[in-house]
């Protein structure tokens, strides 16, 4: 694409590719977005398949409100992308995923689930937001998930699936891989499950927020 630096869409193609291989999307039931610079990001276009996504899939949009500056219409989910980007300065990636185990939990009915049973949640996800059910692409949708977004780095969109967010792809999917084996750990282990320890969490917590450093040299 004409004017995007050739490391940065190769790298979010590589993402794409990486992360529909690894099963966390099913067909086009997913999309990633890439910030480039303070006004434009790149994302995967409607109805795309991660895994086998094309240059001809990428859309390039406007961080202000989501507009397409070149290429095929974006996913629905194009406010929720835009949203977060313009919001988290700290975060260059977004990513919306239908892992198996997660997708289950996002199924479920109570909002009670705790997820950290394995240190990785803690420290590189921290607390979980979750959102009601709301019709996909809507711009409701939109604004809970951007919403839910500005003191969370993972959030359950309730009956459809997730969204997560790093400073770049490979910790995305980091995120979904982490969040996917803490989900199917839940709900392998029934009333057997057993927490980390309250005084570990907050350990934990307090370590990735030492990790994280000020907001401003997050990017």
């Amino acid at each position: 694409m004409e004017g995007i630096p050739d490391n940065i869409f190769d790298e979010f193609m590589e993402t794409c590719h990486e992360a529909g291989s690894r099963g966390l999307m099913r067909c086009s039931g997913g999309n990633l977005s890439r910030r480039l610079d303070d006004t434009r990001f790149l994302v995967t276009s409607s109805g795309s398949w991660m895994e086998r996504l094309s240059v001809e899939e990428v859309s390039l949009c406007r961080i202000a409100d989501g507009a397409v500056l070149h290429g095929p219409a974006p996913t629905i989910e194009i406010g929720f992308h835009a949203g977060i980007l313009k919001t988290r300065p700290d975060v260059n990636v977004v990513m919306h995923f239908q892992s198996p185990c997660a997708t289950a939990l996002a199924c479920r009915q109570t909002d009670n689930l705790h997820y950290f049973v394995i240190p990785e949640i803690p420290f590189y996800i921290g607390d979980v937001a979750r959102v009601p059910y709301l019709l996909p692409g809507s711009e409701e949708l939109s604004e809970a998930v951007t919403g839910a977004m500005q003191d969370h780095d993972m959030v359950i969109m309730s009956n459809h699936g997730l969204v997560t967010v790093a400073t770049d792809g490979i910790h995305a999917i980091q995120n979904a891989e982490f969040f996917e084996l803490a989900c199917h750990i839940i709900i392998h282990n029934g009333n057997a499950l057993k927490l980390l320890q309250k005084e570990d969490v907050e350990r934990l917590l307090e370590l990735r927020e030492a990790a994280r450093g000020p907001s401003e040299e997050k990017i």
